[in-house]
Formats: structure tokens, C-alpha cells, sequence
């Protein structure tokens, strides 16, 4: 019995393992692509820009040059978290939205955060190609030792090395596939790790290294100042909304009930015709306050959670939308609502300015994190910046210490992905 039970695990165990390292090799060879051309433009871009700022003309592309570092090091974050469960903060300081090219360029320039980007471009295309070549190379390698027995060396020039083994007849081509196999075996072992080094790599040079305990303390202060001024927003938003429409309203009404008072008597027709007016009011009214809670906090939301909350405000879209929800639970109210929020303004962009006529929702929780995902098949383009929608979901997550990435080249497609960490109950 036991024999029986140890044989049917092991199979699908092997069955995984070997689905692990041949995902591992194609993550590793897509890796390849990625790193080195990738950063050799971002590079080389980023050098030449800033040589040309004391000639006026880098203080218009730095800006450019340094937020398509700052993507393609998003890129990475994204799929160190995705590929290789690497988590890597983002840390850049906020730069005003009215700044002007002068002002984004140095205040690019003075964050630390830049110059680890910079830092980390030729890390990335040297031992970061190297370690995405081995990932590819581990398990591809030992093939060649088979093929050699199988009879390769036939068409192999004289002295052909395989390894250590110097294969010039059937016999030493048998040594080459006994050592193709032992190099498989290490394989088995060595793919996912030399992967996860990879990314280990990356998150060592983009990490914030020592200054993180007060990169730490300042961010946490500037999410509290932007929670502090969003909240005071949206109390006078709230305020104006209701001074201007249902208070406005209400006190129409009143004037009309007091004319029918007088009317009651004299004209009773033009009386019946204001109380008509009066109640179309109370009905607008009602409706305004319904729309106003439904801003502050939309009812669906706090009765059915975020997952139904979001099937909801995707079906008053104008375009073809693809809901995905997979939540064990309840995040707390505070998160569902910035989540909500956020993927409402992200939704918002994509209709007014992508050009899109499909979008996928994704909604999972994993590794106590809140994971959202929106994808459109637009024109791509956008970017975290100055006068950018994203700035402010960006802060919205901040004040609970939730990333925003955006991968979106020219021509699309657009993902914005967003993780909150949290505990669903």
C-alpha cells in the first residue's frame, strides 16, 4: 500500500517539476529578449540626454527618456512579482502636475530612485542576461547530449567537445548522453533557482538598499498628506454638490409649498400645477442624494462586496468588458472602496482615451495581496505622470501601501495593475 501511494505522488510530482523548469526556460529565454536590447536603448538614451541638458536640449527629452526607464523598470516589477514572487516597492518622489520641463527634469534627477534605475540598466544587461541565458540553457543543453547519441556525431566535425566529453565514435557519444543526463538532473534544480536569482538581482540593485527605512518614512508621509488632502477634496466636493443641487432643490420646494398655500383658495388649477412642480422637485432631489451617497459609497459595494461592486460598473460601460473574480472574502471597507475607486477611474480613462472596444477585469487575492488587473485592446500610451488620471489612483493606493504598474507601448495593448495588501475576513 504504501509502495502504491509513494509511486502516485511521485508521478505527478515529476510532471510539475518538469512543467516548472520548461516554463522557467522560456520564461529565462523571453527574459533574454527583454534585458539586453531593452536596456542597452534605455541606456545609452538616458546617458545622451543627460549630456545634452547644459545645451538646453535634455531638459526636454530627459523627461521623456527617464519615464521610459522608469516603464521598462516597472516591466520588471511586474514580472519579478509575477515569474519570480519578487516583490520590488516603487519608490519614486511625486512630482507636481504643473510642473514645467525644467522643474520634472531636475526633480527626476534628485530622486534616488532614478539613479537606481540608471544603475540597474547595465546590471540588467550584463549578469542580468547572463542568468536569463543559464535559465534558458540548463534544461535546452542536455538535449544536445541525447541528439549526440542518437547519433549526431556522425555529422559532427572531429574532435567535437561535448562538455568534457570529446565525442569522436558511438562509444564516447553514450559518455556525451550519460552526461546530457546528469546535467538534466541538475536541471530539474537549478532552472527555477538560477531564475529566481534573476529576479533576486533585480531587486537588489532597484531596491531602495540602506535609505529604505527613510524612503519608507517618506512616502508614509507624503500618502498621509495625500489622504489628508484627498478627504478635505472630497468633504468640499460633497459640500458644493449638495449646496448647488439638493439643497437648491429643497428650497425651491419650500417656496413652491408656500405659493400653493396662497394658491389653495384663489387658483386652484395653478395651485395643482405647483404642487405637480413640487413633487417632480422631491423626486430629482431624491435622486441627486441617491447619486451623491453612490459617490461616496456606492450601496452595491457595501451589501455584495467589491467583485459584484465591479461587475456592476462594468456593466454601464459603453464598451464589451470581461469580469474575472476570485476572492475568498471581504477586504475591509476602507480598501474595497479605494479599490472600487480606483478601478472606476482606470475604467474612465480607458473609455474616454484608449480607443478601446474590449476590456478585461481580473480580481484575485494572493499572498495576502489584493491583486487587480484592467487590460484594453486600445492604443496604448499612457503613462504615470504629470496630468495623468493615474497620478491620483496612484495616491488613492498609497494611503494604504498598494503599487500601481502600467505596461501600455505604443499601439497597445494597456495593463494597469494594482495590489493592496490586505486580510480578507
Amino acid at each position: 500500500m504504501s509502495i502504491e501511494t509513494k509511486s502516485s505522488t511521485q508521478g505527478p510530482r515529476a510532471r510539475g517539476r518538469a512543467r516548472n523548469v520548461a516554463l522557467s526556460g522560456a520564461r529565462g529565454l523571453a527574459l533574454m529578449f527583454i534585458s539586453l536590447p531593452g536596456a542597452v536603448v534605455c541606456f545609452c538614451l538616458a546617458l545622451v540626454s543627460i549630456a545634452l541638458i547644459p545645451i538646453g536640449v535634455g531638459i526636454v527629452t530627459t523627461p521623456w527618456v527617464l519615464s521610459g526607464v522608469r516603464a521598462f523598470a516597472d516591466r520588471r516589477r511586474l514580472l519579478a512579482a509575477e515569474w519570480g514572487g519578487v516583490r520590488i516597492p516603487r519608490v519614486y518622489r511625486p512630482l507636481p502636475a504643473d510642473a514645467n520641463p525644467w522643474a520634472r527634469t531636475f526633480g527626476m534627477l534628485r530622486d534616488p530612485a532614478t539613479w537606481r534605475d540608471i544603475g540597474w540598466l547595465p546590471v540588467d544587461m550584463t549578469a542580468g542576461f547572463v542568468t536569463a541565458l543559464f535559465a534558458f540553457a540548463l534544461p535546452l543543453y542536455p538535449l544536445e547530449g541525447f541528439a549526440i547519441a542518437a547519433g549526431l556525431w556522425r555529422v559532427l566535425p572531429d574532435g567535437y567537445w561535448y562538455g568534457f566529453v570529446k565525442v569522436t565514435d558511438q562509444t564516447s557519444a553514450l559518455f556525451a548522453a550519460g552526461l546530457g543526463a546528469a546535467l538534466l538532473a541538475a536541471a530539474l534544480w537549478l532552472t527555477p533557482l538560477v531564475l529566481h536569482a534573476h529576479f533576486r538581482l533585480t531587486g537588489a540593485v532597484l531596491g531602495s538598499g540602506q535609505g529604505e527605512l527613510a524612503e519608507r518614512v517618506r512616502v508614509l508621509t507624503e500618502t498621509r498628506r495625500d489622504a489628508v488632502d484627498t478627504s478635505a477634496a472630497e468633504l468640499r466636493r460633497i459640500e458644493r454638490d449638495l449646496h448647488d443641487g439638493a439643497q437648491a432643490r429643497l428650497v425651491a420646494m419650500g417656496m413652491d409649498l408656500g405659493t400653493i398655500e396662497a394658491l389653495l383658495e384663489k387658483d386652484p388649477e395653478k395651485a395643482r400645477e405647483l404642487l405637480a412642480q413640487a413633487r417632480r422637485s422631491s423626486a430629482d432631489a431624491l435622486t441627486e442624494l441617491r447619486d451623491l451617497v453612490r459617490g461616496i459609497h456606492p450601496p452595491v459595494l457595501a451589501e455584495r462586496g467589491l467583485g459584484d461592486a465591479v461587475r456592476a460598473l462594468a456593466l454601464r460601460l459603453p464598451v464589451a468588458v470581461e469580469v474575472d473574480v476570485d476572492l475568498p472574502g471581504r477586504a475591509d471597507a476602507p480598501v474595497e472602496s479605494a479599490a472600487y475607486f480606483a478601478v472606476s477611474e482606470i475604467l474612465t480613462n480607458a473609455v474616454k482615451h484608449s480607443g478601446a472596444d474590449r476590456i478585461w477585469i481580473d480580481l484575485h487575492y494572493t499572498e495576502q495581496r489584493l491583486r487587480l488587473s484592467v487590460t484594453d485592446n486600445g492604443k496604448g500610451g499612457a503613462s504615470i505622470g504629470a496630468g495623468s488620471g493615474l497620478v491620483g489612483v496612484e495616491r488613492r493606493l498609497g494611503t494604504f501601501d498598494g503599487v500601481l504598474a502600467v505596461s501600455s507601448p505604443a499601439g497597445g495593448p494597456t495593463m494597469v495593475t494594482m495590489e493592496i495588501p490586505c486580510a480578507l475576513s
